[in-house]
């Protein structure tokens, strides 16, 4: 299981400019999969009939037609050059977890992952965009709200959301391991497959309590998850303390400690992407699933 885990971040290692992608590929399709067993049955309905046109998005090498598959669409996109160089900043707005939260620094222009779930979700409100421009809209939408949720891309210390930490994860360690990774990959699946299986529907309670919130909220809350359970545990308590200078040891007591962190922020990922579908998708907003007409 472990090698298998590692295998697979030093192949997202490898293949995706930094930061890595949050959550990998695992991550990414359990918070798609929380969502659509919480949004209304309209909405699931509505968003399985936009991403069947995700043809339209002419990315043959970036598949988008399941939600699994759109939430590591704009990943995958990544890869294609010039053509969509210009989203990487809407991945991650890396605040400083040693200084008083502060988003708008970290947000210039708009290009940071909370204003993009918000645009997303603005973009499939809007009666005028095209269907081409929705589909990449509920695309990034799903796997943004994934990002924002990944403690390493809302919260670090000037070392790229944790890339610069080299790191072994308990016994294992690589070249390329690292603290970012390490939340991003094994960590994640490790706690996502840790009983309760968190991909499930909750009630209307548990949705009302877990969706609440605003983008702002979710980024601080993720920022302090950074500071009190990522870096902490990395760093042995302190997470303000001395950088390290080599390479430091996740141990296997700062992975135990870590699990119910990680799968808390899928699941509020899962919920929250679930209340932004039913509210970017209904009706009365601007959904459609067929090319307007001049």
């Amino acid at each position: 299981m472990i090698r298998r885990l590692l295998a697979l971040v030093a192949a997202l290692t490898l293949t995706l400019p930094s930061p890595a992608a949050a959550y990998g590929v695992y991550g990414h399709e359990a918070i798609a999969r929380i969502a659509m067993r919480n949004v209304a049955p309209a909405t699931r309905s509505r968003a399985l009939a936009l991403l069947r046109q995700a043809r339209l998005l002419e990315t043959p090498g970036c598949a988008a037609a399941t939600p699994e598959h759109a939430s590591t669409w704009p990943d995958c996109i990544r890869a294609m050059g010039a053509r969509f160089s210009y989203t990487s900043p809407w991945h991650y707005q890396n605040v400083d977890i040693c200084q008083p939260f502060d988003l708008e620094s970290a947000c210039a222009d708009g290009n940071c992952v909370s204003a993009q779930v918000d645009r997303q979700v603005e973009l499939l409100k809007n009666r005028t965009i095209p269907v081409r421009e929705k589909v990449a809209a509920l695309a990034f939408l799903i796997h943004f709200v994934g990002d924002l949720h990944m403690p390493l891309h809302a919260g670090d210390r000037g070392d790229r959301g944790g890339n610069d930490v080299k790191a072994s994860y308990g016994a294992y360690t690589t070249d390329w391991l690292n603290l970012h990774s390490i939340w991003d990959t094994p960590l994640a699946e490790r706690a996502i497959t840790t009983p309760p299986d968190p991909v499930r529907a909750y009630s209307e309670q548990e949705r009302a309590v877990l969706g609440s919130g605003t983008t702002k909220d979710w980024s601080r809350e993720a920022w302090a998850v950074s500071r009190d359970v990522a870096y902490a545990q990395a760093l042995g308590g302190d997470p303000c303390g001395p950088k390290p200078t080599g390479r430091i040891e996740y141990t296997n007591a700062a992975i135990e400690a870590s699990i119910d962190a990680e799968k808390q922020q899928v699941v509020r990922a899962g919920l929250r992407l679930a209340r932004l579908l039913d509210e970017a998708l209904d009706p009365a907003n601007a959904f459609t699933p067929q090319r307007r007409r001049r």
